[in-house]
């Protein structure tokens, strides 16, 4: 695929940035994509390498190679209908996924890898500046009623999969706009809203119907079946009133950091904090904002929703941002040898973290410090591993200076009282019990109710979520009719 001597000629080319003090006076994107040429040469970089780990290590399983070596050839069309086959929403992936597929990539093994998550950006804002996303509508229609509970990228992708099968879709979703955590939990400045919304027309287009505002949970006084134009309905009606469930909302229960002080005030979790901002950005009014303009922040956790916090703590032009840690501060370079095709384990500094963010590694918390009821510091110490334990540095306590405090610190795993309120078995981590067998996939304990994504595996990235959505899809599709000609 590509050229082929391409991997020995061209070095790969990163997409670029404005300068940082330039991108954080808005929230705005601002990664600048690569050009035509630019692509292509990209793409002639793809080895003809006889086994594409690339595929297997991408979530969605995107055939790469080929559409690479259509880049190549200035293919556009092609390139996105090859990309579209597999991945339902390449402008998410193509902008927030961490590219599992580039550390699988053949070339990563001594050199550095095809930069595949650029061209999947590049290839889908082509396809939608050129008009090639359209709705495809089923040509038969099956009569059969499907709920889709969260419209996250699993709900999404699940529901435009089932649209396309035939079957008459609902996604139900408790906040006033689709998307999830798409929509609420990544900043403006990493992926526009706008990719939500003209997806939701296609999907409209499709036959998905959305309805907003409206909580699944258990109703007070053991209601009967209620009108939709209320805001709360039963997970028992919609059992009645669906052939099937899919429950796929996210894993919105935070880690919570139980340590003396945390009642305090300025004290706050980055789903509290990060949405909020997104609202704002949405033309919405948020009473109370949380705000880190000339604040001292510091951010608890080294994921990416702690970088997310970081990047918009510097757009409200906080005074200082740091960020912590509990683990050591991993290598600059991975050992690809030991790890090859696997996720690295290695330092990775996010534009938000060049933006300006001092980071402390193998730290913890001891405690929140305050006064009249708000934060002002936190009590630290310094830890240490050995054989995965760890251990506090005898000495190492500190105080850091702080006026607002973010825990970010991953999530524990979706809101229980929706699968207490279909029934549905738990695993030990409090996630929807069900498997991804080609038999009976993704189906719970209870008859015709489904899961998927965050609600079935915890905590994960979008392409992973996708994946699931489309699988979900395919298992409810063969639950619904006996066979599915969807792909899974």
């Amino acid at each position: 695929m590509g050229k082929i001597t391409g991997f020995m000629e061209y070095e790969r080319v990163e997409e670029g940035y404005p300068p940082a003090p330039e991108r954080v006076k808005h929230y705005k994107e601002f990664v600048i994509g690569l050009t035509d040429e630019q692509a292509k040469v990209q793409g002639a970089r793809c080895m003809d390498c006889g086994t594409p780990f690339c595929n297997s290590g991408c979530p969605v399983n995107n055939i790469i190679p080929d559409f690479n070596d259509l880049v190549y050839r200035s293919d556009w069309q092609n390139a996105f209908a090859v990309l579209d086959s597999t991945n339902n929403f390449p402008e998410f992936t193509g902008r927030i996924c961490p590219a599992p597929c580039e550390a699988a990539c053949v070339l990563n093994v001594n050199e550095d890898p095809v930069g595949i998550k650029s061209l999947e950006h590049a290839i889908i804002d082509r396809a939608w500046e050129h008009g090639w996303v359209q709705p495809q509508r089923a040509r038969i229609r099956t009569g059969r009623k499907v709920a889709v509970v969260g419209s996250g990228p699993a709900g999404m992708a699940a529901a435009q999969q089932l649209a396309r099968a035939g079957h008459d879709v609902t996604v139900f979703e408790k906040n006033d706009r689709i998307g999830g955590l798409l929509r609420y939990g990544i900043p403006d400045f990493k992926m526009d809203k706008l990719h939500i919304d003209r997806r939701i027309e296609q999907m409209k287009a499709e036959g998905v119907t959305f309805r907003t505002g409206v909580m699944v949970g258990q109703l007070p006084n053991g209601s009967k079946v209620v009108n939709w134009s209320k805001d709360t309905i039963a997970p028992r009606d919609l059992q009645q009133q669906f052939d099937a469930v899919l429950l796929a909302g996210g894993a919105e229960q935070s880690r919570d950091l139980p340590v003396p002080g945390r009642e305090l005030g300025g004290i706050h979790f980055a789903m509290e904090f990060l949405p909020q901002q997104n609202k704002i950005n949405a033309g919405e009014k948020v009473k109370g904002q949380i705000r880190a303009d000339g604040k001292h922040v510091v951010v608890i956790g080294g994921g990416d929703t702690g970088s997310d916090c970081v990047g918009t703590s510097n757009r409200h032009g906080a005074s200082s941002v740091t960020q912590f840690e509990l683990l050591p501060q991993p290598p600059e370079q991975e050992n690809k040898p030991l790890t090859w095709p696997y996720w690295p384990y290695k330092l990775r500094t996010s534009s938000s973290h060049e933006e300006g963010c001092e980071r402390e590694f193998a730290i913890a918390t001891k405690e929140f410090l305050g006064e009249k009821g708000r934060v002002t510091g936190l009590k630290t110490v310094r830890v240490e591993w050995k054989d995965g334990k760890m251990a506090e540095v005898p000495g190492s306590e500190q105080v850091v200076k702080a006026d607002l405090v973010l825990l970010a610190m991953g999530f524990t795993g979706p809101v229980s009282s929706i699968l207490e309120g279909f029934g549905v078995d738990k695993d030990a981590r409090g996630n929807a019990k069900a498997t991804t067998e080609f038999n009976g996939g993704y189906a719970t304990s209870v008859p015709k109710v489904f899961a998927a994504g965050d609600m079935r595996r915890g905590q994960s990235l979008v392409v992973w979520a996708i994946r699931e959505g489309r699988q979900a899809a395919r298992a409810v599709d063969e639950f619904l009719m006996g066979f599915s000609d969807l792909p899974r």
